[in-house]
């Protein structure tokens, strides 16, 4: 799912331009998979061209930040949903077996000795 979401970049970019998406992602990873690490799309000759040759260059620390950024939203959207998900999964098994709400020993509270302040 994570090369999928980075994959629509240069898919989406291809569609813009009015370029075949598949044809130019088939391009894209043919170039890479032969080492061509600054291959990319120019929109203009609707090639998969060496972008460092081309004067296409961009700080590398501005693309590790938004992929980081990307992922940790990513995350964050997974762990809520998590949550969620927990949620309605403790509340819909507290129906079917008729127990106490809460699911915690109650009147546990002020054990003399055990550290707590009474």
């Amino acid at each position: 799912a994570f090369a999928d979401a980075v994959e629509l970049v240069p898919r989406v970019l291809a569609e813009n331009a009015g370029l075949d998406s598949i044809d130019t992602l088939v391009d894209l990873r043919k170039a890479h998979e032969n080492d061509e690490t600054h291959a990319g799309l120019n929109v203009f000759t609707s090639e998969v061209e060496d972008t460092f040759e081309t004067g296409v260059v961009e700080p590398a620390h501005s693309k590790e930040q938004a992929l980081s950024s990307a992922t940790e939203a990513a995350n964050l959207v997974l762990k809520i949903d998590d949550i969620i998900a927990a949620d309605e999964l403790s509340t819909s098994g507290d129906d079917e077996e008729g127990g106490a709400p809460g699911g915690g020993m109650g009147g546990m509270g002020g054990m003399g000795g055990m550290g707590g302040a009474m």
